[in-house]
C-alpha cells in the first residue's frame, strides 16, 4: 500500500513541477489560428503566385499598347578605306556615330491580345480562389488539432480524478484487510487497479504532449513552446442539433466551395488558351516606323570638300524617316501550331474532367458530413442515457460492497463502465461542437472567427 501511495504522491507534486518547467502560452482557438495563417509557408508562397499572376495581367494588357525601341551606336574602323576623290585606297581611321528610333504598332493579331488577357484575369481569380481554399485548410486544421489537445485534456482530468479515487479505496480497502474485515485478494485487485489507473495517466498524458506538438507545428511559432488552451467547459458547450437538408448543403457547398469554383475559372483559362493557339493560325497585321541618323567624320562636302560637321550630318543630311506595314500569313509551320492546338484542346478536356471530379467529391464530402452530424446527434442522447446509468450503477455497487453484499472486483468494474461512460460522453461532446466546423469546413463557410459555444 505504502508504495501505492507513494507512487501516487510523487504523481501529483512533481506534475505542477513538470508544467512550469517551460513558460506554457494560454491560446485561444483564434490566436491558434492566427499565427497559423501568419506563419504558414505554403500560404505565403500562394499569395507570391497571386502577385506573379497580376504582374501577368498587366503584360498582357500592355500588348496592346505599341512598342518603343530606341538603338545608338559607336564605332571605330581603322583600315584602307577606298577614297573617291582620288580614286585611290588610303589606310585612315573612321569614327562613326548611329542612331534610330523606331515603333511597332499591332493591328490584328487574330484576336491573340484579347484572348491572352482574358487567360490570364481567369487564371488570376483561380489563383484567388485556391488561395482562400488553402486558408480554409490551415484554419480547419489548426481548429482540429487545438480541439484534440482540449479532447486529450479533459480525459487526462478523467484519468487524474479516476486515480485519486482508486487510491482512496486502496486506502480503505487495506484498512480492511488489516482488521480482517475483506480478504487479503481485495487488497491485491485493489492494488491492481490503481497500478491500471497510474498508467492510464502516462498515456493520456502522452496523448496530450502529442496534441500539442501537433498543434505547435502547425502554428510554427518558435517562441511557443506550450499552451495553455481557452475553451468553455463541456457541461457549458451548446448541444441543440440543427436541422439539415441534404440536397440543400451539396447545393450550397457547389456555389461557395473555393476549389470548385478555381476549377471553374480554370476551364475558362483553358478555353481562352485555345483562341490563342487559333489566332496563331490567323493572319497578322501591324505598323512600323523609324526615325534613324548618321555621323562619319569623314564625310565631306562635295561641293567645297570639307568636313560634314555633327550637327549637320545627324539632325539634317543623313536623316532618314521609314513608315509601313507588316502582313504575315502562316502557311506552313511543320504542324507546331496544329499540335498546340490539340494540346490546348485536351487541356480543356482534362480540366472538365476534372471539374466533375470534384463536383463528385463534394457530393461525397457533404454527404459524409451530413451523415455523421446525424450520428453523432444520436450519440449524445445515447451517451447521455449511458453516463447516468454507469454513475447509477457505480453508486449502487459502491453502496453494495461497503456492506459486504458484492465483491471488489464488481465494484472494479462498474468504476470502470463509469469513466468509460464519462470519456464516451467527453468525446461525443466535442466530437458533435467540431462536427458543425466540418460542415462549414466541407460547405466552404470555414472563417478564421470560429466560435466554440
Amino acid at each position: 500500500m505504502n508504495k501505492f501511495f507513494i507512487t501516487g504522491l510523487l504523481l501529483f507534486l512533481l506534475t505542477p513541477f513538470y508544467a512550469n518547467a517551460q513558460t506554457a502560452t494560454e491560446l485561444t482557438i483564434e490566436d491558434a489560428i492566427d499565427l497559423a495563417l501568419t506563419n504558414n509557408f505554403q500560404l505565403r508562397q500562394a499569395e507570391n503566385n497571386l502577385d506573379l499572376a497580376e504582374t501577368r495581367i498587366w503584360s498582357a494588357r500592355a500588348d496592346f499598347l505599341p512598342s518603343l525601341n530606341a538603338q545608338f551606336s559607336g564605332t571605330r574602323q581603322a583600315g584602307l578605306d577606298f577614297i573617291p576623290e582620288d580614286l585611290a585606297f588610303e589606310d585612315r581611321v573612321t569614327y562613326a556615330v548611329s542612331g534610330n528610333i523606331s515603333t511597332n504598332i499591332p493591328i490584328f493579331t487574330g484576336f491573340r491580345n484579347i484572348a491572352n488577357l482574358r487567360s490570364t484575369e481567369a487564371s488570376k481569380l483561380s489563383q484567388e480562389e485556391r488561395l482562400q481554399r488553402l486558408r480554409e485548410n490551415i484554419i480547419f486544421e489548426t481548429a482540429s488539432r487545438y480541439l484534440q489537445v482540449v479532447l486529450n485534456e479533459q480525459l487526462l482530468d478523467i484519468a487524474e480524478v479516476t486515480l485519486e479515487a482508486s487510491m482512496s479505496q486502496l486506502e480503505q480497502v487495506s484498512a480492511q484487510v488489516e482488521v480482517g474485515a475483506r480478504p487479503t485478494v481485495d487488497l491485491f485487485n485493489q492494488e491492481a487497479t490503481v497500478a491500471s489507473d497510474e498508467l492510464e495517466i502516462v498515456q493520456r498524458q502522452n496523448a496530450l504532449d502529442v496534441s500539442i506538438a501537433q498543434l505547435l507545428r502547425i502554428m510554427q511559432d518558435e517562441s511557443i513552446t506550450d499552451v495553455i488552451t481557452v475553451l468553455p467547459e463541456a457541461e457549458d458547450l451548446s448541444l441543440v442539433p440543427i436541422d439539415l437538408n441534404l440536397q440543400e448543403l451539396i447545393q450550397t457547398a457547389l456555389e461557395s466551395r473555393s476549389d470548385y469554383r478555381a476549377q471553374e475559372y480554370e476551364i475558362e483559362s483553358n478555353i481562352n488558351e485555345i483562341r490563342i493557339q487559333r489566332s496563331n493560325m490567323l493572319p497578322s497585321l501591324s505598323a512600323s516606323a523609324s526615325l534613324s541618323s548618321r555621323y562619319s567624320d569623314q564625310l565631306t562636302d562635295p561641293l567645297t570638300g570639307r568636313s560634314v560637321d555633327f550637327s549637320d550630318q545627324f539632325f539634317d543630311r543623313s536623316v532618314t524617316r521609314t513608315a509601313g506595314f507588316t502582313l504575315q500569313i502562316p502557311i506552313f509551320n511543320r504542324w507546331n501550331n496544329r499540335t498546340s492546338m490539340q494540346s490546348a484542346q485536351i487541356q480543356l478536356k482534362n480540366s472538365r474532367l476534372e471539374l466533375d471530379n470534384i463536383r463528385f467529391q463534394v457530393s461525397e464530402e457533404v454527404r459524409q458530413a451530413y451523415n455523421d452530424y446525424q450520428s453523432i446527434v444520436k450519440q449524445l442522447e445515447s451517451t447521455e442515457k449511458a453516463l447516468r446509468a454507469a454513475e447509477r450503477a457505480y453508486e449502487t455497487e459502491l453502496q453494495r460492497y461497503e456492506i459486504g453484499a458484492s465483491t471488489l472486483i464488481e465494484l472494479n468494474q462498474a468504476n470502470a463502465n463509469f469513466v468509460q461512460a464519462q470519456s464516451n460522453r467527453i468525446q461525443t461532446i466535442y466530437n458533435f461542437v467540431f462536427q458543425e466546423k466540418i460542415l462549414d469546413y466541407y460547405l466552404g463557410r470555414v472563417t478564421a472567427d470560429i466560435q466554440i459555444n
